[in-house]
């Protein structure tokens, strides 16, 4: 993998990873409640307001598209958490406890992303913002789709690996809006 996409990565997932922690100082982990069918509706949400602001270009609501971009990245990696944590009932849990959970979903993340963006030669660097939004989008319709067949699926990549395509999606947006 490029050493430069490797270091832009990191520096964005550190970021990430730091927003997440103030969050979880101030919120604590409300978002333990949450199936992962409102994890996804949440994503849609942040996707569907980027995509709105693309076409319209103006926007009304101070978040920048940046920001949603954060959000969509900590929410896919809250989905992963929620997954790992599908055996606990606990709600209420430290950023200390947490964090290792966070980092792994980062790593098996970047993993992904170091393995596809060999094969692929950095395509994404060409494509447009826009474009990722869309494909952002269309991960989450077929998310949608798994959840609705209760996650099983006939020839197709699981919910997880959407989850880590859409963080990796989102990463290249906030390196190219950089």
């Amino acid at each position: 993998m490029n050493e430069k996409t490797a270091h832009e990565y990191k520096e964005v997932i550190a970021a990430c990873k730091a927003l997440f922690a103030k969050k979880t100082h101030d919120y604590g982990t409300a978002w333990r409640v949450l199936r992962l069918p409102s994890i996804t509706d949440q994503i849609l949400i942040k996707a569907q307001r980027i995509r709105s602001i693309q076409e319209k270009g103006v926007q009304k609501v101070e978040d920048s598209i940046k920001d949603e971009f954060v959000g969509i990245i900590n929410y896919c990696l809250i989905a992963m958490m929620q997954i790992d944590l599908a055996s606990s009932d606990r709600i209420d849990m430290s950023f200390e406890e947490l964090e290792p959970l966070y980092d792994r979903a980062v790593q098996e993340t970047f993993e992904l992303l170091q393995n596809k963006n060999h094969d692929y030669a950095e395509a994404w660097r060409e494509m447009r913002v826009s474009s990722i939004t869309d494909i952002i989008l269309m991960k989450l319709l077929r998310v949608k789709q798994i959840e609705d067949h209760k996650g099983k699926t006939l020839a197709s990549e699981g919910i997880k690996a959407n989850y880590q395509d859409m963080v990796n999606y989102a990463v290249f947006c906030l390196i190219k809006l950089t």
